[in-house]
């Protein structure tokens, strides 16, 4: 099977020639919740080992945070 010269080279010419044709996308930017939250600062305790076991439980029981008990106990401490 023969290859015609001439056709390779004409295409070969149309590549070089023909501009890529690249795809436009719209990029849209990603609207966040706009969600206030007080300044924080870290606190560090010791407790007894029984309570934070007992406060992790809690924590599974209720799917909350091991922070989010502490916030809400010392918020109703502090009433």
């Amino acid at each position: 099977m023969a290859i015609d010269k001439d056709k390779l080279a004409g295409m070969a010419n149309k590549l070089k020639s023909d501009k890529p044709k690249t795809p436009i996308q719209e990029v849209s930017p990603v609207k966040l919740k706009e969600v206030s939250k007080e300044d924080t600062a870290q606190l560090n305790v010791w407790i007894p080992k029984g309570l934070i076991k007992r406060m992790k439980v809690h924590a599974l029981e209720q799917e909350l945070s091991l922070k989010d008990i502490t916030i809400k106990a010392l918020e109703s401490y502090l009433k």
